[in-house]
């Protein structure tokens, strides 16, 4: 049995984010152990599995959105829904393979995005101030770089007029 592990390494230094991928796992576990089981037990555990990534991918497109982050990501969500319903009327009809075939390659997909897409957007959204947890902006020191952009500090703007260098 394939097995999905929660390592340091799936960390993105986002609570929330983190909290949520480490559900995933929880999630993607139990679906390989009831495939194991056969349709009737995988069913379930996938129903599940399914409903958890369509809130996960929900809350991340919303922060997306939020900070007007590139679509791609959005893409990626819409594909992955996509073969996931795909997978679960095929399995409701008797076909097992292509749901074998995912919980044998989800993993590996699971770290490639966690570690290259929402590794971006926890950068992105810490970058620009987006508390995930009030969907506000964390307000600026008063007159620091970047303190009248409702975006965040993203931007590389000098706050002060360096001193001309001493001619010799």
């Amino acid at each position: 049995m394939t097995v999905l592990l929660w390592t340091k390494q799936l960390e993105n230094g986002l609570e929330r984010m983190d909290a949520t991928h480490r559900e995933f796992v929880e999630h993607y576990n139990l679906v390989a152990a009831a495939l194991m089981e056969g349709a009737e037990a995988f069913l379930p555990a996938y129903d599940a599995f399914v409903a958890h990534t369509e809130a996960h991918f929900a809350q991340e497109n919303r922060w997306m959105e939020a900070v007007d982050f590139p679509a791609c990501h959005r893409g990626e969500h819409e594909r992955v829904l996509a073969v996931l319903r795909d997978i679960r009327k095929r399995v409701a009809n008797g076909d097992l393979f292509l749901a074998r075939r995912l919980v044998e390659e989800l993993p590996q997909w699971f770290d490639g995005h966690t570690n290259g897409m929402d590794a971006a957007l926890a950068f992105h959204l810490q970058s620009v101030g987006y508390d995930v947890e009030t969907g506000e902006f964390k307000p600026k020191a008063e007159g620091g770089a970047c303190s009248d952009s409702p975006a965040g500090c993203a931007c590389a703007t000098l706050t002060a007029t360096p001193e001309p260098a001493e001619q010799s």
